[in-house]
C-alpha cells in the first residue's frame, strides 16, 4: 500500500496494472513482426528489453509510481514469482540440469568473488578520483549492496541492521542498486539474443545446454496438446494453491529460526520472502517427478513465462532513470564495482571456454537473485528458467555471510 501521497498521473493500481499488461500485448504483438520494419527493429531489440525499460520510461516520466504502487510487492514478488518458480520447475529435466556440469558452479563463484573484490576496487579507485564519495559511513552502505548483490534484498537489509548503516546512504546505495543491476541486466537481455553468435565467436562448449534444450523440445513435440478448460484450471490451481502453501509455511518457519536459531540471519533463514522462494521451487521439483509434469504438455512453463514477464515489468517500473543523475560521483563507485564484476567473470568463462549462458547466468545469480535470475535465464531459453532459481537461491543463502566479510574490510579500509 502507498505510505505516501504520489505526484503520479496515475495512482490506482487496476488501471497501472491495466496499462502494464497492454504494453505488455503492444510489445509481443510488435514483436510477432505484422510489418516489415516491425520485424526489422525486433531483430536487433529484443522484446524482454522493451518489456523492461518502456515501464521504466513511464515511472521517470511520472506517468506511474513504481515505488508507491502493491504492483510490484505484493502482487509481483509475493505471487507471481512464486507462481512462476512453481510452474517452471515443475517441468524441470533435473538430471539435465545435473549435465550442466561443474563449469556452472565455478562460473558462478567467480561471479561472487567479483562483487566482494569489486567493493574492494571501487572503494580505493574512490579514495583517489573523488575522496569525498567515499567519506563517512559510505563503508556500511557499500556492505548493505554487497549484501544485496551477492544475495538479495532480504541480505542487503540484513546487513544494513549488522552494521547500522545510517537511512540516508541506505537510501542512496538502493538508488545505485537499482541503477547497476538494472542497467546490467538490460545489457544481459540484449546479449541473449545473439547467444549463438557470441559462443560461435568464441568457441564456447555448449554441447549440455543444446543437448537439455533439444531434449525439452523432444518432449514437448511428443507430448503437447491442446489445453482445455480443464487443463488451465489445474495449472492455475496448482501454481496459486502452492504459492499459498509457501506463504502459508513461510511466515512462522522464518519466525521460528529468528527466534532460535543465532546463525539464522546470516543465511537470510529468518527471511519469510527467501523461504517462499526455496519452498516455491521445491515444490515444483516434487511435482517434476509426479503425474503433475504432463501439465507441461498443456503449457505450464508458458503461462509461468507470461508471469516472469509481468515481473519484468514490475521490476522495470520501479527504476526513474533520472536518478542516475543525483549523485554521480556514487553511481561510478557502482560502475565501477560491476565492472570488476564483469570482468573477473569474463575471465573466468573465458578460461573455462563457458557459454554465455554460464556468463549471464552467473552474475545475476549473484546481482539479481531469484527474482531476476530466472528471467534472465528464460531469455537463453524458457526450459533454462530453473536453472537461475536455483543458483538464485545459492546466493541467498550464502550473501549474509560473504557481505559481512566484505563490510569488515570495507571498514578497515575507511579506518572505522
Amino acid at each position: 500500500m502507498p505510505t505516501e501521497p504520489s505526484t503520479a498521473l496515475i495512482t490506482n493500481d487496476i488501471v497501472g496494472l491495466g496499462l502494464i499488461a497492454a504494453t505488455l500485448a503492444l510489445i509481443f504483438w510488435a514483436a510477432s513482426g505484422p510489418t516489415p520494419l516491425l520485424k526489422k527493429i525486433f531483430a536487433w531489440v529484443p522484446a524482454l528489453l522493451l518489456c523492461y525499460f518502456i515501464p521504466a520510461i513511464y515511472n521517470t516520466a511520472g506517468l506511474i509510481d513504481g515505488h508507491n504502487t502493491a504492483l510490484y510487492n505484493p502482487i509481483a514478488r509475493d505471487v507471481l514469482l512464486p507462481a512462476a518458480l512453481v510452474l517452471l520447475t515443475l517441468s524441470i529435466d533435473l538430471k539435465g540440469v545435473l549435465k550442466l556440469g561443474p563449469k556452472l558452479l565455478v562460473v558462478f563463484c567467480a561471479g561472487t568473488f567479483g562483487i566482494m573484490l569489486g567493493a574492494v576496487v571501487s572503494f580505493q579507485l574512490m579514495s583517489w578520483i573523488h575522496p569525498e564519495t567515499v567519506a563517512g559511513d559510505t563503508w556500511s552502505g557499500m556492505a548493505a549492496l554487497a549484501g544485496s548483490w551477492i544475495g538479495g534484498g532480504a541480505n542487503m537489509v540484513a546487513m544494513r541492521e549488522v552494521f547500522g548503516t545510517d537511512a540516508t546512504t541506505f537510501g542512496q546505495f538502493a538508488v545505485v542498486d537499482v541503477a547497476c543491476a538494472s542497467l546490467w541486466m538490460a545489457v544481459l537481455l540484449f546479449l541473449a539474443n545473439r547467444a549463438t553468435q557470441i559462443d560461435t565467436r568464441n568457441g564456447a562448449d555448449t554441447r549440455a545446454i543444446d543437448e537439455m534444450k533439444a531434449r525439452i523440445s523432444a518432449y514437448e513435440a511428443q507430448n503437447a496438446r491442446i489445453p482445455t478448460l480443464t487443463d488451465l484450471m489445474l495449472i492455475v490451481g496448482v501454481a496459486l494453491a502452492g504459492v499459498g502453501l509457501a506463504h502459508a509455511i513461510a511466515a512462522p518457519l522464518s519466525a521460528w529460526f529468528k527466534a532460535n536459531i543465532s546463525w539464522a540471519s546470516q543465511f537470510s533463514l529468518d527471511s519469510a520472502f527467501v523461504w517462499v522462494v526455496l519452498l516455491s521451487t521445491l515444490l515444483g521439483l516434487g511435482l517434476s517427478f509426479t503425474r503433475a509434469r504432463t501439465l507441461e504438455s498443456a503449457g505450464a512453463s508458458r503461462l509461468g513465462t507470461v508471469f516472469l514477464y509481468f515481473l519484468i515489468a514490475c521490476i522495470g517500473m520501479q527504476m526513474n532513470l533520472l536518478s542516475l543523475l543525483d549523485r554521480p560521483w556514487l553511481f561510478l563507485l557502482g560502475v565501477i564495482w560491476m565492472l570488476t564484476h564483469i570482468l573477473v567473470l569474463w575471465t573466468v568463462a573465458k578460461l573455462v571456454r563457458a557459454p554465455l549462458f554460464f556468463f549471464g547466468i552467473g552474475s545475476m545469480g549473484n546481482i539479481g537473485a531469484a527474482a531476476s535470475a530466472p528471467v534472465v535465464a528464460a531469455a537463453f531459453h524458457p526450459s533454462l528458467a530453473p536453472v537461475g532459481v536455483l543458483l538464485g537461491t545459492v546466493g541467498y543463502a550464502t550473501g549474509t555471510g560473504l557481505a559481512y566479510v566484505t563490510g569488515l574490510i570495507l571498514k578497515w579500509m575507511a579506518g572505522a
